[in-house]
């Protein structure tokens, strides 16, 4: 258990690891090219660690130093583990292996950890059926474990049922140029989180490989192809960056995230703009982005359909603020590492906050004549990295905040809490 101490005010200048996504994303076109490749700035973490495992165990080589590292592909030939990919509950190495291990030859077997149970990839599965790849859930539930008898990908036509998680469409994305003809992906309805596709069509760029995409994101050619091996940099996390963007702006302080650009790859670098229509002066400099937090903050209505990860933030933020604040467009945050949506609700809950949960949306009635005073509580983290650190926002202004199993920070953040803890110094 974590207590958090209040904070009147602070100044302070903090870097945050690298970006989870994009780490993830280069090492899977890492592992794919043809030689050896530079990732500089990669996020290690439990998710990569669990990413990076599983590629070895694949034959590709991945050596780890301090700020970089080194990854050696094989040019698509992918061999056969001897036992299952152990995935814990790292939803995007999930989604993106179980398309990665379709190239290979012989039967892939896909698990996790309880909660990765629960989480679905039938329409992932449905996409890669109509490649021509013998996929199957084990317990039959449209969830992992999964089985995967590979014999590559025939690619051509195939249609992906839903955009729901952005993760399906980014998994088919980054392995389609290693199909046995040029790769033509269709998506039904409408395209969630739209900034983490543009971010795989980046990383693919920058590896060699241009597909072309219209401007929904929902149709795709991909060509045939391989990867070229490059040094490649990876920007500063923009989700870990929203709790130090929010410290700020909940306690009128000053903060400076060093490493990560404007403009930048990440949909949730946004996070610092709404910050802004809040009522935070924001500045981007070449010492990175800088929020200041105001003598009062405002609602705002949002849709936040492209940058889920960031909307449990925002909500502790609301909660400070004058007025309601409306965060729409979220019904995806409920196959997270937990079903953030009620999560937060429930929690903020605890603290005497008025929050309203809706099947896709959160509305928070912030501070006011009539809003009762918020109090300490101890909160259920759910093993959720991100339920974990935006509480710790909330407990440098509502005395009494006890975060329960911070330990799971290690998921993204492995030293939030020695980062966080220079806000006091």
């Amino acid at each position: 258990m974590k207590e958090i101490k209040p904070l009147d005010s602070f100044e302070v200048t903090v870097r945050v690891p690298g970006s989870k996504s994009i780490t993830q994303r280069a090492l899977i076109a890492a592992a794919l090219a043809d030689g050896e490749s530079t990732l500089r700035g990669p996020l290690a973490s439990e998710d990569t660690h669990y990413t990076a495992t599983a590629l070895r165990a694949m034959g590709m080589e991945i050596h780890e130093e301090a700020d970089c590292w080194r990854v050696i592909g094989n040019g698509g030939r992918i061999a056969t583990p001897s036992g299952e990919i152990f995935l814990g509950n790292n939803g995007t190495a999930t989604r993106f292996l179980t398309s990665f291990v379709a190239l290979g030859h012989g039967d892939f077997r896909i698990t996790g950890e309880k909660r990765m149970e629960e989480r679905p990839i039938k329409p992932l599965m449905t996409a890669l059926a109509g490649w021509g790849v013998d996929i199957e859930s084990v317990k039959g539930t449209g969830c992992p474990p999964l089985l995967i008898r590979a014999d590559g990908i025939r690619g051509g036509k195939t249609l992906l049922p839903e955009g729901k998680s952005s993760q399906y469409l980014s998994s088919l994305l980054l392995v389609a140029p290693y199909g046995d003809q040029p790769a033509v992906l269709d998506v039904a309805g409408e395209v969630l989180s739209k900034p983490y596709v543009t971010m795989t069509l980046a990383v693919m760029d920058s590896f060699g490989i241009k597909v072309a995409a219209n401007p929904e994101l929902n149709h795709f050619a991909i060509p045939r192809g391989g990867y070229k091996a490059r040094d490649y940099g990876i920007e500063g996390d923009a989700s870990s960056a929203s709790y130090f963007f929010a410290a700020a702006a909940i306690t009128g302080g000053r903060v400076t995230v060093a490493n990560v650009p404007k403009p930048s790859l990440q949909g949730d670098a946004i996070f610092a703009e709404l910050m802004g229509r809040m009522g935070c002066t924001v500045e981007s400099t070449g010492e990175g982005i800088t929020v200041v937090g105001p003598k009062e903050l405002n609602g705002i209505e949002v849709d936040m359909g492209d940058c889920p990860d960031v909307a449990p933030t925002l909500a502790v933020v609301a909660s400070r603020a004058r007025g309601r604040t409306v965060i729409k467009n979220i019904a995806h945050l409920r196959i997270k590492e937990c079903d953030r949506l009620a999560v937060m609700v429930r929690e903020l809950g605890k603290l005497g906050a008025r929050v309203e949960e809706r099947p896709d949306a959160m509305i928070i009635e912030g501070l006011g004549p009539d809003a009762p005073p918020m109090h300490g509580a101890e909160i259920e983290t759910y093993n959720d990295h991100r339920i974990a650190m935006c509480f710790a926002v909330a407990g440098l202004v509502v005395p009494g905040v006890k975060v329960l199993g911070e330990k799971c920070v290690a998921k993204s953040f492995p030293d939030f809490w020695e980062r966080f803890d220079l806000l006091y110094s």
